[in-house]
């Protein structure tokens, strides 16, 4: 390979191996895994999210796995900041290894992501009551008068998108098509790169998916739920709608049974591996499917 780096890249649904895979890997290369998972990030849900165990953390170097604070909303962006900080202070003999599901992290790590600066909530909630009594032409005409680009690319007015749109150009002065438009250099160029999509078929995930869920109630998602409540965090925090999150959540409470937490978390995963499945195949067509 001419002396490039090399860099391995695991996407797939939930529950198709991933980390089993990117482990093998790992041991054979030498390399170190990069979590590319978007609630895996977090602190407090190893057992609820499906985090490499810590058995298997200590058998080899594993980056952005449970490092961010579960009161923390972290983006694309900023995990394709601490992804750059990884690659700089890593040796380049070692294999780089991104495993997850979260498709717009290996879509960013390859083409670049747009650094849209922060938005105040506050000035998001003056767009959010300045729409609200808007139909969905007044709320497009508003749109187009500031960001027609935008406007035009989203056709349909839904409204938490418009409200993102209005929000970047009120709060910078550029449009958020201006942003998305500007070249943005992937992380991995000049890097030997490898890709796959791990895609069992569609019974066996679904039956991996309904083990894996029962499983987690016997070892430790319960308590895991039970100490993220106790935090008081914002509900509406991505971490606290994580799958299992708020089916243990009201079995907690007493509005359903265990069997019902179960059979709705279970259901809830399966729906969310379809969708990840049909993005990835959207998505990226061009990449080598791997039975698992």
């Amino acid at each position: 390979m001419g002396g490039q780096r090399r860099a391995v890249l695991i996407a797939g649904p939930t529950a198709s191996g991933k980390s089993a895979l990117a482990l093998v890997i790992a041991q054979a290369e030498n390399g170190i895994i990069i979590n590319a998972d978007a609630m895996q990030v977090y602190d407090t849900l190893r057992v609820v999210t499906a985090r490499p165990s810590a058995a298997d953390e200590a058998l080899v170097e594993h980056r952005l796995y449970g490092e961010v604070p579960a009161g923390v909303r972290f983006s694309t962006g900023q995990w394709l900041a601490r992804v750059q900080e990884a690659i700089k202070a890593l040796d380049p003999a070692r294999t780089l290894i991104f495993a997850g599901g979260t498709g717009l992290y290996f879509d960013a790590l390859l083409n670049g992501f747009a650094d849209i600066p922060p938005v105040a909530p506050e000035l998001v909630l003056q767009v959010q009551q300045e729409i609200q009594a808007l139909d969905a032409a007044g709320r497009l005409a508003l749109l187009e008068a500031e960001d027609p680009v935008s406007a035009e690319r989203l056709k349909v007015a839904d409204p938490q998108r418009l409200t993102r749109a209005l929000a970047v150009k009120r709060a910078t002065g550029r449009t958020l098509s201006s942003y998305q438009d500007a070249p943005q250099p992937g992380l991995l160029d000049g890097f030997a790169v490898e890709r796959m999509v791990l895609d069992p078929e569609r019974a066996v995930l679904r039956e991996r998916i309904a083990r894996r869920f029962a499983a987690m109630f016997e070892s430790g998602a319960v308590e895991e739920v039970s100490r993220l409540r106790g935090q008081g965090l914002d509900p509406s925090l991505p971490v606290m709608k994580a799958i299992g999150v708020p089916e243990i959540g009201d079995w907690l409470d007493g509005l359903s049974s265990r069997e019902e937490a179960i059979r709705l978390a279970t259901i809830a995963t399966q729906q969310y591996a379809k969708r990840q499945r049909t993005w990835f195949r959207n998505r990226f067509a061009d990449w080598p499917r791997r039975p698992s």
